[in-house]
């Protein structure tokens, strides 16, 4: 797909957002949720409930479990106003993937099939609304690998998403776990990418302070252990061509990679367990650019190198990055590694969304 001729990338000398970046992450949570329809709901089945207005938007609080899950507006579900904010951002396209307390992996995965499917054709409804800005990545099941595998195939063949989002871990196991080795197979096999985000974290009962810091520490650290399980666990070895991308820059993992690469060089069982080493491993997985600084974003394109990020703003909630391509501009990179950053890297990552124009 051609960039209209006039446009600027936003290099880092640039005054002018170009309007032409990929954010592949940021979230949709629904207008509303449906009734159970089962004898007895499962008690973390999501409802709305009104919430006061604030800033001019219509807000509604997600409640599970009976209890404020978050309180989010109606940029979580109106299209009109999610892609006036867009406009503003400097983003052409967006990827659009459920709020993660939504994948409800702690449910019956029986109970949690057809919320998801709910889930995925809201999603499919606000992208044909957005006439090809938004783009869909679904969710499924992973707590039970033959029925996420069924809706995979739901949502890339039959509603044409580029992808799916899944957890940093499945119910505490992590995702490098051979058990869900077919998954990633069906992922393959239909050319879906895969964006891992953290969700229900390890280290909880290490943090002293507010709720909000699972969001800003614990967050990290299971993104962190979630892309080292993949290199540890062989994944990429087994399947080369699978597209797994990594929220908030892979966490910890660009802090711990030296110490892994270290660590494969001087154990013998790592060396004997690691077919391939931890760096080249890490330079094959993409990640966002979620990071909130600018001097992280320079370290991460020398760690990962600069074919393997991607925009990322976590729209619409309000621990999001407002303004990308001017946190781009400000980490003095040079313009083709901008120019990879702003689009090019999630057009390979989200190829089948842009297969028809390529």
């Amino acid at each position: 797909m051609a960039e209209p001729a006039g446009s600027s990338i936003h290099a880092p000398t640039g005054t002018k957002r170009c309007g032409c970046g990929i954010d592949i992450h940021a979230h949709i949570v629904p207008g509303h949720f449906p009734s159970y329809l089962g004898n007895k709901v499962p008690a973390a089945w999501p409802s709305m409930a009104d919430a006061p207005p604030q800033r001019g938007l219509c807000h509604r609080h997600v409640m599970i479990a009976g209890k404020t899950y978050r309180t989010v507006s109606e940029q979580c579900w109106s299209v009109p106003r999610r892609l006036s904010d867009l406009a503003g951002m400097g983003l052409r396209h967006q990827a659009i993937s459920p709020m993660p307390e939504l994948l409800s992996y702690w449910m019956d995965a029986a109970d949690a099939q057809p919320l998801l499917r709910f889930l995925n054709e809201q999603i499919a409804e606000m992208c044909a609304a957005s006439e090809g800005v938004l783009l869909g990545l679904g969710a499924v099941p992973l707590q039970d690998v033959d029925l996420a595998v069924e809706e995979l195939r739901y949502v890339i063949e039959t509603l044409g998403f580029a992808g799916v989002e899944i957890g940093s871990n499945i119910n505490g196991v992590p995702i490098g776990d051979p058990r869900f080795l077919p998954f990633f197979e069906a992922c393959v096999a239909l050319d879906a990418a895969v964006l891992v985000h953290a969700i229900k974290p390890a280290g909880m009962d290490r943090l002293i302070g507010p709720p909000p810091l699972q969001q800003v520490l614990a967050y990290p650290t299971d993104v962190g252990l979630a892309a080292a399980s993949v290199m540890t666990g062989g994944l990429l070895q087994r399947l080369p061509a699978l597209r797994l991308a990594f929220s908030h820059g892979g966490g910890t993992l660009a802090t711990l990679l030296p110490r892994l690469q270290q660590g494969w060089q001087v154990f013998p069982a790592l060396r004997d367990s690691i077919p391939e080493s931890p760096l080249a491993q890490a330079r094959r997985l993409f990640y966002d650019t979620l990071v909130f600084d600018e001097d992280m974003l320079a370290h991460l394109v020398a760690r990962f190198g600069s074919s393997q990020l991607m925009l990322g703003t976590d729209y619409p909630f309000n621990f999001h990055d407002r303004t990308p391509l001017d946190r781009l501009a400000r980490a003095g990179l040079d313009t083709t590694t901008a120019e990879q950053m702003t689009a090019g890297n999630a057009r390979r990552f989200l190829a089948r969304a842009f297969a028809a124009s390529s």
